[in-house]
């Protein structure tokens, strides 16, 4: 994974973007992590590089570009939020759709905003689970609206 360029952002950003590297690099069978607003746009992302749509063949991510995996998380969450409103579930802290080929973990951060990772069918789903709740933990009290502005430009100016 290349890591993405955090020239001229602030400590909060270069903090952020440090934990999700660290997230992808660490916890065994994690491929792509990202962060998502409460209004669905990509906020962070671990391959903010790779935007337009990959050739044909084996991939260790969702298909097509990078923002694919934020429109996933986003749609998920979206639904799941809709669910929980129809059974009066109250507020959804995680969901997890496990495929044959990788699995999708989608967790809240405490601002509306969604942290998603794929990762691979085989992984140790209770250990990114961990691994997430840690990344919102840390995460959750410093994603103010500006640090989400930044982030946003960031993104934007990146693609």
């Amino acid at each position: 994974m290349t890591a993405p360029s955090t020239f001229g952002l602030s400590t909060e950003a270069r903090n952020l973007h440090w934990l999700l590297s660290n997230l992808v690099e660490e916890v065994p069978g994690v491929h792509s992590v990202t962060v998502v607003s409460s209004d669905g746009l990509m906020l962070l992302s671990s391959d903010p590089g790779h935007h337009e749509a990959k050739a044909a063949g084996p991939s260790d991510g969702p298909k097509g570009s990078s923002a694919d995996l934020a429109t996933i998380v986003s749609g998920i969450g979206s639904l799941t939020v809709g669910a929980a409103k129809l059974m009066d579930g109250g507020g959804v802290k995680q969901t997890m759709v496990a495929m044959d080929e990788g699995s999708v973990f989608v967790m809240s951060i405490s601002d509306g905003s969604l942290l998603g990772v794929h990762a691979t069918p085989d992984c140790d789903m209770s250990v990114v689970a961990y691994h997430m709740a840690l990344f919102v933990g840390r995460a959750g009290h410093v994603l103010t609206p500006e640090l989400r502005s930044e982030l946003r430009k960031s993104m934007e100016s990146a693609l």
